[in-house]
């Protein structure tokens, strides 16, 4: 008699189950969305632009190509104007030598119609990336066989480790919410003199390139905060989606803005991997 109340009590709980759906904010004025990175590489400089879109909204984001975008430092020694290009959707300098230097500060500056947006970072040194190697591994609990890849190097600095890599296999990067690799000095840095494994099965043939990036530590919450975003499935116990704090102030004209301005060094490594 327990047992077969027990199984009419479930029945019941489960008869009761609603699915709710949360009200989330919409947009009904135009947020434009910045992503700019300044490096000490010029194949890195670029600024994007772009609105921002209802939380469940599929469709591609509007493009903004009619703004005004300068980087400069704020000594005002070293202005410089970016151009939009169509084929990459973004802005970028003309002038190929110009690259962020360490110590310096810069800015990134961005009017669009009656808004400008200010932004600033500081060119910090970079790490030492020894080496990548390789090793064939089988198949062990959350990895599939394959090649693993380890990064060698050291970080002999005291503060503002925030780093981000990026992999890219065989010219596609890796871009899902998986492959934000972030860490920081919070459980130390040996780790990285002993090998990092960038926890990924590669196959004979395979071209891996990793790349280090040293962040402001602004730019490295909203990264952190970015990745909780996207790993946040509107669930009941998950909080509200909200926007990452970002690192662009808003100088003229009112309203939101939405992204961030990274200024790091770029540290990068390539291999094959050979049987």
């Amino acid at each position: 008699m327990k047992r077969y109340f027990s199984f009419l009590v479930l029945i019941a709980l489960f008869s009761c189950q609603e699915e709710v759906d949360l009200p989330l904010a919409t947009i009904d004025e135009a947020i434009p969305v910045i992503e700019g990175v300044w490096t000490d590489k010029d194949y890195y400089n670029e600024v994007k632009i772009t609105l921002a879109k209802n939380y469940f909204d599929t469709t591609a984001r509007p493009i903004i190509s009619d703004a005004e975008v300068f980087v400069m430092t704020p000594e005002r020694d070293m202005v410089i104007k970016l151009t939009y290009y169509p084929e990459t959707e973004s802005y970028k300098s003309s002038d190929n030598q110009v690259v962020a230097e360490i110590g310096r500060t810069y800015e990134l500056h961005v009017a669009w119609q009656d808004k400008y947006f200010v932004s600033s970072g500081t060119m910090l040194a970079p790490p030492i990336l020894d080496s990548l190697t390789y090793e064939f591994k089988e198949e062990r609990l959350f990895f599939d066989e394959g090649y693993f890849i380890k990064a060698y190097g050291k970080i002999p600095f005291e503060d503002d480790n925030y780093y981000r890599i990026r992999v890219i296999e065989n010219d596609s990067l890796k871009n899902s919410r998986d492959d934000y690799l972030l860490f920081d000095d919070t459980f130390g840095l040996k780790f990285f003199e002993e090998g990092l494994e960038l926890g990924y099965a590669f196959d004979e043939g395979d071209r891996v390139r990793m790349e280090l990036f040293r962040m402001n530590r602004d730019v490295y919450n909203y990264f952190t905060e970015l990745v909780g975003l996207l790993y946040n499935d509107g669930g009941l116990f998950s909080p509200p989606p909200q926007n990452p704090d970002n690192n662009i102030r808003i100088q003229q004209g009112g309203g939101d803005v939405l992204g961030y301005f990274m200024v790091s060094p770029v540290l990068s490594e390539t291999v094959l991997i050979r049987e």
